[in-house]
């Protein structure tokens, strides 16, 4: 359970009414993007407030009403997702230094150059980005925000996010390695063969093919089949 003076307040106001809970800045937001959290370590509170800094709380009755549900770990979720975290001006500063080195990384890994076929530094991809003078939000996801940015750098430097449709086969010995590392991405079709093979079609980050074909020669020390579906 994260402590009290380390805490930040979550807010929500629905129906006139205003609901906040007392929670760690970092899962709060790992939360609000989509991921799963220790309950226990996200609350330093087990309670819902009409007003956390006087200690009002807010009954089970009323929230029943108003949420449909007493229990608190759906509640704060709810009032997380929907609703606001007041983040002191240091913590927002580091959320958004962290999510724009997410997103120049997302993009430097699966952007490409349409005109060399070649994927773009992270450096060249800052650099365009302070150029378009570009507005991370810290509340939202990296993956909501990297189609918008790419959009907006394509006046600035030739871009695009292509996927590759890439097929491998791998003998059975290393199949159950390789199998882990081409989960990773979007598998369109799979199929182990009579003799342990594994025969795999999956989309592909362009910029990742020659990371992923490394990772596969690695394991099965070049003994595949490696084929582009055009």
């Amino acid at each position: 359970m994260v402590k009290i003076d380390e805490a930040v307040i979550a807010k929500l106001e629905k129906n006139g009414h205003k609901f906040e809970v007392l929670v760690d800045p970092n899962l709060a937001m790992d939360l609000k993007h989509g991921k799963e959290v220790n309950f226990e370590d996200l609350l330093a509170d087990d309670k819902i407030f009409k007003d956390s800094k006087k200690g009002d709380e807010q009954s089970p009755e009323f929230l029943k009403e108003i949420f449909g549900a007493d229990n608190i770990n759906e509640i704060t979720t709810k009032i997380i997702l929907k609703g606001e975290i007041q983040l002191t001006t240091e913590q927002r500063k580091n959320f958004l230094e962290k999510k724009r080195a997410e997103i120049i990384y997302i993009i430097s890994r699966d952007a490409i150059n349409p005109q060399t076929k070649t994927p773009h530094p992270a450096q060249r991809i800052e650099n365009a980005m302070e150029q378009a003078k570009i507005h991370v939000d810290p509340f939202k996801s990296s993956e909501e925000q990297v189609t918008i940015i790419v959009n907006a750098i394509k006046r600035i430097l030739p871009i695009s996010m292509e996927k590759i449709d890439f097929a491998v086969k791998i003998p059975a010995q290393y199949s159950g390695q390789a199998s882990s590392i081409i989960h990773k991405f979007e598998i369109k079709k799979e199929q182990w063969l009579n003799d342990g093979s594994l025969a795999a079609e999956f989309k592909l980050p362009i910029g990742l093919k020659q990371d992923l074909i490394n990772d596969l020669n690695s394991v099965t020390h070049g003994d595949l089949i490696v084929k582009i579906i055009e």
